[in-house]
């Protein structure tokens, strides 16, 4: 079994938490964001086991602030 990281972005649309995994390509929801994460969690699972991904060097995200008119 191989052990990755992914990077998770979560936001709330409505009464609902949606958590995305950008570099997999996979999205799931909940009540809460633990649930959103749980059920991300299961279906990237679920989508690596059928289209496992390539080997690839690690990945890092930051913020960047910008000030516009």
């Amino acid at each position: 079994m191989k052990t990755r990281s992914f990077a998770v972005l979560i936001y709330k649309e409505d009464d609902m938490y949606i958590a995305e995994c950008p570099e997999v390509g996979t999205v799931d929801q909940g009540e809460t964001i633990e649930q959103a994460i749980a059920s991300l969690k299961e279906a990237t699972q679920l989508y690596l086991e059928e289209f496992p991904l390539p080997e690839t060097s690690p990945r890092y995200m930051t913020s960047i602030e910008i000030t516009y008119a």
